[in-house]
């Protein structure tokens, strides 16, 4: 089976009804995209399927073929060049034991995509899909506040 992961197409042994979560990890060794509930309602696993924010541990891999798939490795521009998001999260402290940090950073980059101008609001409805074991959510809001432009709140 192929698929396009991060721009480039790689080709995976794998079936149709095999986890996406799991082709990335296990096969692809690419382990940024984390396991938490297996359910689809934490958001560690979150990834970017057509720019959509999507839960990879509740996608088999027939409902990605053909569609680009953009994991945490592949948003950094380059190797020196972190996303925008992500260095808000670094300038804003926001990790603690990241177990939920490149799910939370993919969620924040699908929604100021769809949404490059959020109010107050908006911020916290689109993050409070993400769980987060260390309760970081003031400084969650304040880096994705602060690459929307709005500054911190705290």
């Amino acid at each position: 089976m192929e698929l396009k992961i991060n721009g480039k197409t790689v080709t995976v042994n794998a079936k149709p009804e095999d986890i996406l979560l799991w082709t990335l990890r296990d096969d692809l060794e690419m382990t940024g995209t984390k396991f938490g509930c297996g359910v689809g309602i934490c958001g560690s696993c979150t990834v970017h399927v057509d720019g959509e924010a999507t839960r990879a541990c509740i996608t088999p891999l027939a409902s990605v073929q053909g569609k680009e798939i953009r994991t945490i490795e592949g948003l950094a521009e380059g190797e020196s060049k972190l996303h925008p998001v992500q260095e808000a999260f670094i300038q804003e402290q926001v990790p603690q034991c990241g177990w939920c940090m490149s799910g939370q950073i993919m969620t924040a980059v699908s929604f100021l995509d769809a949404n490059p101008n959020p109010n107050e609001e908006e911020i916290v409805a689109a993050m409070g899909n993400n769980y987060c074991r260390c309760g970081c959510y003031t400084r969650i809001y304040d880096a994705v506040a602060s690459v929307a432009g709005q500054g911190e709140t705290t």
